[in-house]
């Protein structure tokens, strides 16, 4: 029996696709990939890369999503996933289970990376650190 759906067909190049600076953090450029709209909002699907060097990072937060992965492209990422230093380089991929708290602190200039989320319009909540943080390397 066919199930009807909400979802549509889509195929996106991404080169067709600008970069864009109006994502979640000013640090980063955002490259959609027209998921959100193919999936009625079920999931999100982007690009993500390195814009300025690391300074602050993205601060201790959670993302209030079912499923969040990210498989690098390029380059490399330093997370503190909880209380662990995570080193994710460029074929990794991480599942970040709901609700994890961490920070991304570190990322070489050349970093990007493919974020799936669902559902699209996922929460980012700010959370205090459970430990201090390493200081980013920086960029020549």
């Amino acid at each position: 029996m066919l199930q009807v759906t909400t979802t549509t067909f889509s195929h996106i190049k991404p080169a067709d696709t600008p970069w864009r600076a109006d994502g979640l953090r000013d640090f980063f450029l955002y490259r959609d990939l027209g998921v959100a709209a193919a999936t009625s909002g079920k999931v999100i699907a982007h690009l993500v890369k390195a814009n300025t060097a690391p300074q602050k990072g993205t601060g201790w937060h959670l993302h209030e999503a079912d499923f969040q992965i990210v498989i690098m492209t390029k380059g490399w990422a330093k997370f503190m996933y909880e209380d662990k230093v995570t080193l994710v380089e460029a074929g990794d991929c991480v599942h970040q289970r709901p609700g994890i708290t961490h920070f991304l602190f570190d990322y070489s200039p050349d970093m990007e990376y493919l974020e799936i989320v669902g559902p699209a319009d996922f929460k980012t909540v700010d959370m205090p650190g459970p430990c201090e943080v390493p200081n980013p390397t920086p960029w020549a």
